[in-house]
């Protein structure tokens, strides 16, 4: 029988009772390892499930739906195609009222979307307008454009016509029936024939915006069907 000195049976204790921590040691290791390759691994796509420009162009009212003698404005209709812009989430601190009458009113809140599609029609017989146009946001920015579209409509009591340079009066209202939530903003003035009717209509994360200035009732009639129908087919695409 072989017998350890008192030297050598030291050293073999202290050798096995290093072995854990060595041990120990090389998992920590480990777990290090696979910590930095999961911090390593690539960002969630902000703009993942949210639809592109192309996608929202096939949403939008055809040419169908307009009445006789109303065709597209070339020069208005555009859309962000297959790609993403960076957004903007700060609404305006003073709203810039005069964009209420433009066709893309949506504007007026300061707050962008992520991509888009829009389109104009106009008669060619009376100069009425209507237009259309769909944008993407992301997380729950969709509901803060129509609280947007709420706090201009109460901030902008009036403004001046730059053509008329008469004094236009805002009017608005909440909307039941239109996508998720949705809301009217009526525009008159004693200078028109006839006033404008914007909504906007929340449908999940996309935002609705629709100008109306046809018929004889501001545009409203106009305006709550070109609604409709684009609601209705984003609800098919999503």
């Amino acid at each position: 029988m072989h017998i350890l000195s008192r030297t050598a049976r030291a050293a073999r204790v202290l050798a096995v009772a290093a072995l854990p921590l060595a041990l120990a040691a090389c998992g920590s290791q480990q777990a290090t390892s696979a910590k930095g390759s999961a911090s390593s691994s690539p960002a969630k796509d902000p703009n993942a499930g949210l639809l592109t420009g192309a996608q929202m162009k096939k949403a939008l009212a055809p040419a169908s739906f307009f009445p006789a003698g109303f065709a597209v404005d070339p020069s208005g209709a555009r859309d962000s195609g297959d790609t993403y812009t960076a957004p903007s989430t700060a609404p305006a601190a003073k709203p810039d009222c005069a964009k209420l009458g433009g066709t893309a009113w949506i504007a007026v809140t300061g707050i962008s979307g992520v991509s888009f599609a829009q389109n104009d029609y106009v008669s060619k017989n009376t100069s009425e307008d209507i237009a259309q146009e769909v944008d993407a946001y992301r997380g729950t920015t969709a509901s803060d454009v129509l609280k947007a579209v709420q706090k201009t409509a109460a901030a902008c009591d009036g403004f001046a016509d730059s053509q008329t340079h008469s004094k236009v009066k805002v009017a608005g209202a909440a909307t039941p029936g239109l996508g998720d939530e949705a809301y009217t903003v009526t525009l008159t003035d004693t200078a028109w024939q006839n006033g404008t009717t914007l909504i906007a209509a929340r449908v999940g994360t996309n935002v609705v915006s629709v100008m109306s200035t046809d018929g004889h009732d501001n545009g409203a009639a106009t305006a709550k069907k070109l609604t409709q129908q684009i609601v209705a087919s984003l609800k098919k695409t999503a």
